[in-house]
């Protein structure tokens, strides 16, 4: 089990990883050594995740959700598998952590009454101030 929360944590059957060439740093073991990790978390898997936490996951989630319900996660920032995986949980982990915080509901408010009063007292002395540029009228 993977702690997130101290009440939280992930089973690592739900987990998968694939190891895949990176691009970016490597030197002469670029072409030669696949150090970029590819981790893939099954959303509706073994994890006790509430539902939610799991509805808030997908939604953060985004572009990273397949249609299969996966999470996939590419690391390879790092020139070593080992700091690589490491870097993929974590990332994992925290994204988790984040969709176990609820967000505030959102209060409607109202403008208050004096604000909508000055804003149509300037509107209107704005209007006096062009008004007074025009041209004047024959009948005036």
């Amino acid at each position: 089990m993977i702690p997130v929360t101290p009440t939280l944590a992930l089973d690592e059957r739900d987990i998968e990883e694939r190891f895949i060439r990176a691009a970016g740093p490597g030197g002469q073991n670029v072409n030669k050594v696949s150090t970029a990790v590819e981790l893939r978390f099954r959303l509706h898997g073994l994890s006790a995740l509430p539902e939610d936490v799991r509805a808030r996951l997908a939604g953060l989630a985004g572009r990273r959700l397949t249609l299969e319900g996966e999470i996939v996660i590419r690391a390879d920032a790092h020139r070593t598998q080992e700091r690589n995986r490491a870097d993929a949980l974590a990332r994992l982990v925290a994204l988790v952590a984040q969709a176990t915080h609820k967000p505030k509901p959102r209060h409607k408010t109202k403008v208050p009454r004096g604000e909508r009063q000055r804003r149509m007292d300037h509107k209107a002395r704005r209007g006096d101030v062009k008004a007074g540029r025009a041209k004047p009228r024959l009948g005036d």
